[in-house]
């Protein structure tokens, strides 16, 4: 278990008993964090990185746990969207100087941001039959819903 950039034993005593049951039933306790601290001393192993090389150090965590095939394949297959494959429309920062495609008039268009064989709904901004589904929105509501029946919630 990596703790990272956190004093977790002072700042957060009611989620660490369960990083302290997890060490108990054999869990290895990593912390990551420039301070030594209550947490370090509890931890099997403490790393002191110097401010502001986090980013690389994560990158290297990351690089060795994917080459080294250190994770639950089958959990990343079935419950994650790693084996899904982005369209080959989609482009990205690299080749558009900053910005994702799908970008005029200052917004954005999510249409090239699905996955390959897939076109469902993007999870972020306007949906396409909202209205249609679940009535109008509007300002009488607290939360701006009128709900099916078009009354309030």
């Amino acid at each position: 278990m990596v703790i990272q950039g956190s004093n977790m034993a002072e700042a957060h005593p009611v989620g660490f008993q369960w990083v302290m049951e997890a060490k108990r039933r054999g869990a290895h306790i990593i912390h990551v964090d420039p301070r030594f601290t209550r947490t370090s001393a509890l931890a099997d192993t403490f790393v002191p990185l110097r401010a502001g090389s986090d980013i690389a150090f994560l990158g290297g965590l990351i690089n060795h746990v994917l080459t080294g095939g250190h994770y639950f394949h089958e959990y990343v297959v079935s419950y994650t969207n790693a084996p899904m494959i982005v369209s080959e429309d989609f482009l990205d920062t690299e080749d558009l100087d900053g910005l994702f495609s799908g970008f005029a008039g200052g917004h954005y268009d999510a249409t090239t941001w699905h996955y390959e064989g897939s076109r469902v709904n993007a999870s972020a901004g306007e949906r396409d039959h909202w209205d249609e589904l679940f009535g109008p929105r509007g300002p009488e509501s607290p939360s701006g819903w009128e709900g099916p029946t078009g009354g309030p919630e």
